[in-house]
């Protein structure tokens, strides 16, 4: 095959090209089938065992404790930002956010059209370039959502806030799932879409606690309930089969190369190389989350010149990068600036040359 690009684009991201490359070997003899995975029946037992397969590595991965659910649904994270609330909210109680960019805002919006919504706090007033410290929810509180990475503004969360006994807390983990080792119990839910760090776009696992299954109203529609697909695990109506089998082979992935506390180490050593070359650039590239809430997901900086951003500068470091085959370097759209994606599929020596690409342009520009 020709020479591969460096993907550092949000999402949909990078796969592991391991995963890509046995997932073209099998696409047209699935399991042995002589059919793809495409054309293969949800209720066959070939793909049924790939179904659980995924949700056994979750488990092992995570270390999800027995009495959590794993489910496998559609419609992305924002259609979790509703189905939250409707399955978890007590009516009569505030829900508690702390409010640390777009997508949270997303799901303070939709969390208003079931109850009362309290911003307990918020990184709004300095552009999202942090996360909050000492956050502190109220004990009558419904339940507490947090958003764990913020993939615009690269701001992460590098510390889980408490919560009164009784509250559980929500946590949108969209943008960085399995990049670090958590501790599943401190958490009641846990929802992240796939195209990120785990798989395609087309599936959204959550994670619930199970005793949470049991707040939701009994007049919800069917499939709005979480406790539909957990009862099925995942298999009352047709799941998208595809995304699943992806993401179950990226897992066997994680696992292989020892884990998610070696996909830490790695991330880690990933972060270090880009704020390097940040914070040693004299300020030519001006990141923009604190030091103390950087992500290691979402590298997000600015150029500049006497001290100030440049979008002609940066509109070319993103063109020479594409011709370096360095893509989707880009900031959001709402903000502007440079980002590099470096989820848990991009490499070490993708973020190497990208490292060295960037120390070159400083070179020639400053």
């Amino acid at each position: 095959m020709t020479e591969r690009v460096y993907n550092f684009y949000p999402g949909p991201a990078t796969l592991p090209l391991p995963v890509l490359e046995r997932a073209r070997k099998e696409f047209l003899d699935f399991a042995g089938t002589e059919m793809s995975v495409l054309e293969t029946s949800h209720r066959s037992k070939e793909y049924d065992k790939t179904h659980h397969d995924a949700m056994d590595l979750v488990r092992e991965l995570m270390g999800v404790p027995d009495d959590y659910r794993i489910l496998w649904l559609q419609g992305g994270a924002s259609t979790q930002f509703y189905m939250v609330p409707v399955n978890i909210h007590t009516p009569g109680k505030p829900i508690e956010f702390v409010h640390t960019g777009t997508w949270s805002k997303k799901a303070i919006k939709e969390a208003k059209l079931f109850g009362e919504v309290k911003v307990v706090a918020s990184s709004e007033s300095d552009g999202f370039s942090y996360v909050p410290e000492n956050v502190g929810f109220s004990e009558n509180a419904s339940y507490a959502h947090i958003t764990s990475n913020n993939t615009i503004n690269g701001t992460e969360w590098h510390y889980w806030p408490k919560v009164p006994g009784g509250v559980p807390l929500v946590c949108d983990m969209s943008s960085d799932l399995m990049a670090r080792v958590i501790d599943v119990r401190k958490f009641g839910v846990l929802y992240a879409g796939a195209q990120k760090n785990l798989g395609p776009a087309g599936v959204t696992l959550v994670i619930v606690r199970e005793d949470l299954l049991d707040r939701v109203p009994e007049n919800t529609p069917t499939m709005q309930k979480w406790s539909t697909h957990a009862t099925k695990d995942s298999l009352f109506n047709t799941p998208p089969v595809f995304a699943i089998y992806m993401s179950k082979l990226s897992l066997e992935h994680i696992k292989e190369i020892g884990g998610v506390r070696e996909m830490e180490r790695i991330n880690r050593a990933k972060a270090k190389l880009l704020y390097d070359v940040i914070d040693n650039s004299d300020g030519f590239y001006k990141g923009h989350a604190r030091k103390n809430s950087r992500s290691l997901m979402n590298v997000t900086f600015r150029i500049c010149r006497n001290g100030r951003g440049d979008k002609t500068l940066e509109e070319i470091c993103a063109a020479e990068g594409l011709q370096r085959r360095l893509v989707g370097l880009k900031g959001h759209r709402s903000v502007g600036g440079m980002r590099a994606s470096i989820y848990n599929a991009m490499t070490l020596e993708g973020v190497q040359v990208l490292k060295e690409f960037l120390v070159e342009f400083q070179e020639k520009n400053q």
